[in-house]
């Protein structure tokens, strides 16, 4: 009889909740899990001791399952019952602890490797005491059978201390490093193949999965004690990728996005769309009342004065919102599997880890590494396929933020850059442009790119002769970008290929998204009075109005048009067939934004083209309602707009009675 190790109770874990298992119902799991569990793997080289101890064990133990389903029924005690129950626990945390580490990033693997070697270390603890109370004697085993468990149980109870020399000295060897970066020291290249070796990151595919698997746990905050440690290792294997393997290796400009919309495009459960925007929502939060919206559409309704849930119109207790991560892991995990852009970096919840980047010096300075050695690689190159590579890699580099845009052009990369814009390759072409979209993000960028030679003329021979619709797509949001800064604006505005260019795309570009960006940049442009002659003359008006029809347009058309009527083309919209009847249709209709756009558009008319415009808006059927509706549910701005609307046409209808009844009788003789 077994000797118990184990004098006093123990505390095993309680089985799932779940319908009584015949007894070779539950052998057949044990074995099934027993058997997955043996043939697990190691994350590259990370744990592999660990791994390789517990397949080894849980080889053996199947064994015994093997044993008491062969060629019979089982019969089992009571007492071996309840341990087999107790097993079956444990080997499902088993399964779960390993799936678990197969999910994560080798770097974060090796920063908690401690802490999962102790808790295999406890699991097999579990399991030996489990080994030792189960009534082997009372089990049809074979001989060789029960050797094999007496085998087990010796293994078990020799499981020393789970610390792996090996991957210690491998962890402290990385963080060395990390602090050296933060030194400005550049890793040495023979030291980094044998590192990377070790980690079983060995060419380009491998550290791109891991750049981009770190970041999603950075985005998810799975570990948010190791953010810090998380976002210099991101850092790190860039630039080891790069000057490694060389950069990658890009996607055709077809693999990217569609230039038309799919035939069977992906349809966006419910769940995940936010309630104000319908759309997918990038940063779910929860608001005081429990309902959940996407950040920036709740954040957009609060400031704009609302005190009361958009949902359900509970009044919100207080204004603080909060991260609802489950539903954001969700989100993350279905747009993985429907293969869904969806960008950390980009979204408002991240600017916390984006503080954190900015004071993170390895994080830094590893950016900076890798910004240096990508521009003095793009000016060594020759060929177009591996400038394209370069390029492709640059524009990942500066996606992210503000300090890799500037170490970039710092560089000297923007230069480097025009001369692509006018390749006829497409990929290189749409890359290039992209890459200075990033750039031109960051203010200072703006001045480079303004002032570099041929730079704003390249930007519209891509925006009117460009290989792809994505590349005049991105020249045009570039020049939206370059036309935040007023003294940059009266500039473009001056460039009537430019103007005209933005205005054709917004017409027939072949998606909204394009046609939305034409129009951004030239509502951009309507920022200065001396360029509304000129968008005027190219047809902006027109376009605007049929882009109303357009619900994911109309805030954009909306505003060009107030725009235009505020800066002296009030006349030119009051002249256009229909601008009235449309304006209000989307007082009535449109989104909150595109209601305010509207009613200061209606404003302007009324102010500055006489009572014609007041006339026609009277005459307009709905006004009097949409009136109300907006002084009653709009914004603040769009109660204003409305209240001066309606004021406007009060006196309006005052002065027309005033007339009625003071106007000469005229006497007709016959």
């Amino acid at each position: 009889m077994a000797v118990s190790l184990f004098p006093m109770p123990i505390r095993l874990p309680s089985p799932p909740s779940s319908p009584s298992l015949s007894d070779e119902d539950l052998l057949r799991s044990l074995l099934r899990l027993s058997r997955e569990i043996a043939l697990s793997d190691p994350p590259g080289n990370i744990l592999r001791r660990g791994f390789a101890s517990i397949a080894r064990k849980i080889r053996l133990l199947s064994v015994v399952f093997e044993d008491l389903l062969r060629d019979r029924i089982p019969s089992l005690p009571s007492s071996a019952v309840l341990c087999f129950k107790e097993i079956l626990v444990v080997l499902r945390r088993l399964k779960a602890l390993l799936g678990d580490c197969s999910a994560r990033s080798r770097m974060r693997l090796l920063l908690q490797s401690e802490s999962l070697s102790n808790d295999f270390y406890e699991l097999t603890l579990d399991l030996s005491t489990l080994l030792d109370i189960l009534p082997t004697m009372e089990l049809d085993l074979s001989e060789e059978v029960r050797e094999l468990v007496d085998l087990l149980r010796r293994q078990c109870r020799r499981s020393d201390s789970p610390s792996d020399t090996g991957e210690e000295s491998l962890r402290l060897e990385i963080l060395e490093m990390i602090r050296e970066i933060e030194n400005e020291i550049v890793p040495d290249r023979a030291r980094l193949e044998k590192i990377f070796d070790r980690l079983g990151l060995d060419d380009s595919r491998s550290c791109r999965d891991e750049i981009e698997c770190l970041e999603r746990e950075i985005g998810e905050r799975v570990a948010e004690n190791l953010t810090s440690e998380m976002l210099a290792l991101v850092g790190l294997v860039r630039y080891t990728k790069c000057v490694l393997f060389g950069a990658s290796t890009p996607r055709s400009v077809s693999a990217e996005k569609p230039a038309f919309p799919p035939a069977n495009p992906v349809i966006i459960p419910d769940d995940f769309r936010c309630p104000i925007s319908l759309d997918l929502m990038r940063d779910p939060v929860v608001v005081a009342s429990g309902q959940t919206y996407d950040r920036e559409s709740i954040t957009r309704w609060i400031t704009s004065g609302h005190s009361t849930c958009p949902k359900t119109g509970q009044a919100l207790a207080h204004s603080n919102l909060v991260s609802n991560r489950a539903l954001k892991n969700l989100i993350s995990s279905w747009c993985r599997d429907e293969n869904v852009p969806y960008d950390y970096s980009t979204e408002s919840g991240n600017i916390e880890t984006n503080n954190i980047l900015s004071s993170n010096k390895a994080a830094l300075e590893a950016a900076r590494m890798t910004a240096s050695f990508l521009v003095e690689k793009l000016a060594a190159t020759q060929s177009t396929e591996a400038a394209n590579r370069v390029v492709h890699e640059l524009r990942q580099l500066t996606k992210t933020c503000s300090e890799n845009r500037a170490f970039a052009a710092e560089a000297g990369v923007i230069p480097l850059l025009l001369p692509f814009l006018g390749d006829n390759e497409p990929s290189l072409q749409l890359n290039a442009v992209t890459a200075l979209l990033n750039l031109s993000i960051l203010d200072s960028n703006k001045r480079r790119i303004m002032h570099a030679d041929g730079g704003l003329d390249t930007l519209v021979r891509v925006l009117s002769d460009g290989a792809t619709w994505q590349a005049k797509q991105n020249a045009a949001a570039t020049l939206q970008s370059l036309s935040v800064n007023h003294s940059y604006r009266r500039r473009l505005g001056r460039n009537p290929r430019l103007v005209d260019e933005l205005v054709n795309l917004a017409k027939v570009g072949p998606t909204s998204s394009a046609r939305k960006d034409a129009l951004s940049a030239v509502l951009a442009l309507t920022g200065e009075r001396a360029n509304i002659a000129r968008v005027v003359e190219s047809g902006a008006v027109l376009v605007a109005l049929k882009a109303l029809g357009d619900p994911e347009m109309a805030e954009e058309a909306t505003a060009v048009l107030a725009a235009i009527a505020k800066r002296g083309g009030a006349s030119s919209l009051a002249a256009a067939e229909g601008s009235i009847s449309k304006l209000v249709r989307v007082l009535r209709h449109g989104s909150e934004l595109a209601q305010e756009n509207a009613a200061a558009a209606l404003v302007l008319l009324s102010r500055r083209t006489g009572g014609a415009a007041v006339a026609e808006i009277m005459m307009t059927p709905g006004i009097e309602w949409a009136i109300c509706e907006v002084m009653s549910s709009g914004s603040p701005r769009a109660r204003r707009k409305a209240a001066s609307l309606g004021r406007i046409c009060r006196r309006w209808l005052a002065a027309e009675e005033a007339c009625s009844i003071t106007a000469p009788a005229i006497t007709v003789q016959s």
